[in-house]
């Protein structure tokens, strides 16, 4: 009997075939949603969770986290739980053409596939600039009219909480061209991490300013906290960069970008003078002088002295071999768990940096810094394939198995309510203190999507006292709980409770005309100029030359331009 059902759901499904695209070309603007043969088209959260009749092959390029351990054994990344689970709803396929490792590997890989022009049917990219560089070579599809059709309420409802940024974003000369990452603004906020049950064995004090991890990162070192080779405090990959910048403006894991906050420095993004004129905050006066305090903390051994060509940043976190570090909320819980794993009582806590009189300063983020681009020579139906795993991922990903980690799932590009975090931080803590129940957020298609799923969970993880959370009040059993919890209700602490004092915003997140032929090349002067500082392979002196450099190789025209959009 059901096979007979499934056999005549079948058929009537192929009367509900989506309509062929005619044109090939980047403008792609005659979709149609898909029609009943008689009767009205398909439309709202029925098109967006649609199901196809045939199976629907979705090529991509996929980037993989080679420290990742949490695919069961026979699990491969285009046979796992979440492919399954795409097929199995959606009668979708995803084929992975191509992997690369996550940073720099994935990166070229990107580079390369766009300079060739064979792009898969989707990729997701971390930086606005290889979107627009695809768009302007004619790559991409344009889903200007499609995405109205095909996305979810829950998806409509996350991007106008942007006011019209992500779209934005998302677009190139007027075009939708991609799909935009939307992710929580505490993205944007960069924490101290540090080992709390560290500084209890020596009895020290939580450090607050510069100068007080300072003293903190000696005495971790000089204690042997972290054995023999203990490290005071983490640095950047390879892969990753000593702070995060206008065009990559969140999640900056291992940089030093509160240290930079405090000393009122803004490195990389740009910076409103207040009289109408614009000034790029790498060139400034305050960011020499904490490039100055980095090399000298580097001097002294108190940074790790594989910065910068460590494979992964995470490794001495993870081996517990260093006990402060900085990067957002997440980075704690989600971001090092091998580190619980490999000592239960590793008691990371998150706190802000302060200025010497006591302030907070960030810079904050924009909308979000990732990209799904689709290939303007992908099917009609691939793309429409490509819009429902995005609709899917953000309603279900609170029903999925978090042990298995969620970036296996294909395409995922994250999209959240901008106050999501803060919002679950302080409802959570409700849940937990009896004053809310778990069903008080059973709200279908709510914007805070992993609610009420994190309110159903949350007192199996979380064990009182709940006053001041420490990694004794949590159980690890379900260790993918434990990791979001613990970011959630650790991690974004600082920014749900803690005001900030100046919250600083670059003048522009996107490339000028004149950055998609100069920006390469001055970003590659400054990385490599700020590196060698810090590690003492060049003086600190060097930075002025730098400016100068900067100026004279495009930044005086790029700044001209970014004061233009200012007074716009």
């Amino acid at each position: 009997m059901k096979r007979t059902m499934a056999a005549l759901l079948s058929v009537a499904l192929l009367g509900l075939g989506l309509t062929a695209c005619t044109s090939s070309s980047s403008s792609n603007t005659d979709e149609k949603a898909p029609a009943a043969s008689s009767g009205p088209a398909l439309s709202g959260d029925d098109l967006a969770f649609y199901r196809f009749p045939e199976p629907v092959d979705v090529h991509i390029g996929m980037p993989v986290d080679p420290t990742d351990k949490t695919l069961p054994e026979g699990d491969s990344v285009s046979n796992n739980q979440y492919t399954r689970y795409l097929k199995e709803k959606y009668n979708i396929n995803v084929i992975v053409d191509w992997t690369a490792a996550t940073g720099n590997d994935f990166k070229q890989k990107v580079s390369l596939t766009i300079a060739s022009g064979k792009l898969p049917d989707g990729m997701v990219v971390d930086d606005r600039s290889y979107m627009t560089k695809a768009a302007a070579s004619g790559l991409l599809y344009d889903i200007t009219d499609l995405f109205q059709q095909v996305q979810s309420q829950q998806v409509k409802d996350i991007m106008e909480s942007t006011g019209g940024r992500a779209m934005e974003n998302a677009s190139y000369k007027g075009r939708m061209v991609s799909l935009p990452n939307i992710t929580v603004d505490t993205d944007g906020v960069h924490l101290l991490w540090v080992r709390k049950d560290w500084l209890d064995k020596l009895g020290l004090p939580v450090p607050k300013t510069a100068a007080d991890i300072e003293k903190t990162a000696k005495a971790f070192k000089d204690g042997k906290l972290g054995g023999a080779n203990t490290i005071g405090i983490a640095g950047p990959s390879k892969n990753t960069f000593p702070y995060a910048t206008f065009l990559a403006s969140s999640n900056n894991l291992g940089g030093f970008d509160p240290l930079f906050s405090a000393k009122d420095a803004y490195p990389g993004y740009w910076l409103d003078n207040g009289d109408g004129s614009v000034t790029y905050g790498t060139t400034t006066e305050q960011t020499k002088d904490t490039l100055a305090l980095l090399a000298d903390w580097y001097k002294k051994g108190l940074i790790d002295p594989e910065a910068g060509t460590r494979d992964n940043v995470g490794d001495p976190i993870n081996a517990n071999q260093t006990g402060i570090f900085f990067g957002p909320w997440w980075s704690g819980g989600y971001g090092n768990g091998d580190s619980f794993k490999n000592d239960p009582t590793a008691n990371w806590q998150a706190y802000p940096v302060y200025t010497d009189d006591g302030k907070w300063n960030a810079h904050m983020k924009t909308t979000g810094s990732s990209y799904t681009l689709i290939s303007k020579n992908a099917k009609p139906d691939v793309v429409k394939a490509i819009l429902i795993m995005n609709n899917a991922l953000v309603r279900d990903e609170a029903t999925f198995d978090l042990s298995v980690a969620v970036g296996w799932y294909p395409l995922r590009n994250v999209m959240a309510a901008a106050n999501e975090t803060e919002y679950e931080y302080a409802e959570l803590l409700k849940v937990l203190k009896g004053e809310t129940q778990a069903e008080d957020y059973n709200e279908p298609n709510s914007l805070y999507k992993l609610m009420y799923a994190d309110a159903k969970r949350v007192k199996d993880v979380v064990k009182p006292p709940y006053d001041e959370l420490n990694v004794s009040n949590f159980n690890t059993s379900n260790f993918g709980d434990f990791q979001r919890l613990y970011s959630l209700l650790v991690g974004d602490r600082p920014f749900s409770t803690v005001p900030i004092d100046k919250k600083v915003y670059s003048v522009t997140y996107n490339q000028t005309p004149t950055m998609e032929t100069k920006w390469a090349n001055l970003k590659k002067l400054e990385d490599e100029t700020v590196l060698k500082i810090i590690l003492g392979q060049a003086p600190v002196d060097s930075f002025d030359k730098f400016v100068k450099d900067w100026k004279a190789q495009g930044g005086d025209e790029i700044t001209a331009e970014v004061a233009e959009l200012l007074k716009k």
